[in-house]
């Protein structure tokens, strides 16, 4: 990875860390999360027009992008109406690769080393931990875990989904606002049948809808294309980097309590995260 692509991602962590911080602060979280859609297609919008045209053979990974993509989003609003952002974001950001990993071996008969396993171990009980951390309000705080666990799962797939798609479309900014676009359609009619109104509460979150929806955009382009760089599995890994910068949002933002054992919970996920995936390289 080069030291451009690298900085990229690092660039796009700390966004995608800013817009989670802005759905989990506001009072109506799915209307937050709305208006992040809807600044993301916005965003796509914008760009078309300047991007190349993706070659037809990525229009199945779009669709499945899309699907994806509101997947993670439903559940993810979810997790945030019971659960810290301290508590939901690293476990559904650490829960990817050991979602891949437990795939890989229990249905693809992959073989890993033991500094692999090791990796998978630290991220294990990173999640543990962290879901641990509220005490009498423990049963609350398991279904975030849960929920996040099930983000994590959408998080590793549309990765896949993208990074293949992206590479198969020839450009990884055409690629990606046709899926943001097809995104927000999609939310948008899903929430037309589940709540009706959600679309219009969403226009009004304008901090959400700018600034949110302007950062996820931001964030995950320069993924896609830092996915068209460099290995997948490598650019995943950084990008989880974003972990250490929502436990700094949360607490110095969001007045969350800082704990010994968030902390250590989080460089657990965190160091297992970036163990697994520099193994494969």
């Amino acid at each position: 990875m080069s030291a451009e692509i690298f900085a990229l991602v690092l660039v796009a962590a700390l966004l995608h860390a800013v817009w989670n911080a802005l759905v989990k602060g506001g009072a109506d979280k799915s209307a937050a999360m709305m208006a992040v859609v809807i600044g993301q297609a916005v965003a796509g919008l914008l760009v078309l027009p300047f991007a190349t045209v993706p070659d037809l053979a990525s229009l199945p990974f779009m669709f499945l992008g899309m699907a994806l993509h509101i997947g993670y989003q439903v559940f993810l609003v979810a997790a945030y109406r019971i659960g810290d952002l301290t508590q939901v974001y690293p476990i559904a950001r650490g829960a990817s690769p050991m979602i891949v990993t437990a795939v890989s071996v229990l249905l693809l008969g992959v073989q890993f080393t033991t500094g692999e396993l090791l990796a998978v171990a630290l991220i294990a009980l990173g999640i543990a931990s962290m879901s641990l951390g509220r005490g009498a309000a423990g049963l609350v705080q398991g279904k975030a875990t849960l929920l996040a666990l099930i983000t994590g799962a959408f998080i590793a797939s549309y990765s896949m989904s993208d990074g293949w798609g992206a590479r198969l479309a020839g450009t990884a900014l055409g690629y990606y606002g046709w899926v943001s676009i097809l995104n927000a359609v999609g939310f948008m009619a899903l929430a037309r049948v589940l709540r009706p109104g959600l679309v219009t509460a969403g226009f009004r979150q304008r901090k959400s809808l700018v600034i949110g929806g302007g950062a996820s955009f931001i964030a995950y382009a320069l993924v896609v294309y830092a996915f068209t760089q460099a290995p997948i599995a490598l650019v995943t890994a950084l990008r989880e980097t974003s972990i250490v910068f929502a436990l700094g949002i949360g607490v110095l933002f969001l007045g969350e309590r800082i704990t010994p054992l968030k902390v250590l919970a989080t460089l657990a996920t965190v160091a297992g995260a970036i163990l697994l995936r520099l193994a494969h390289l």
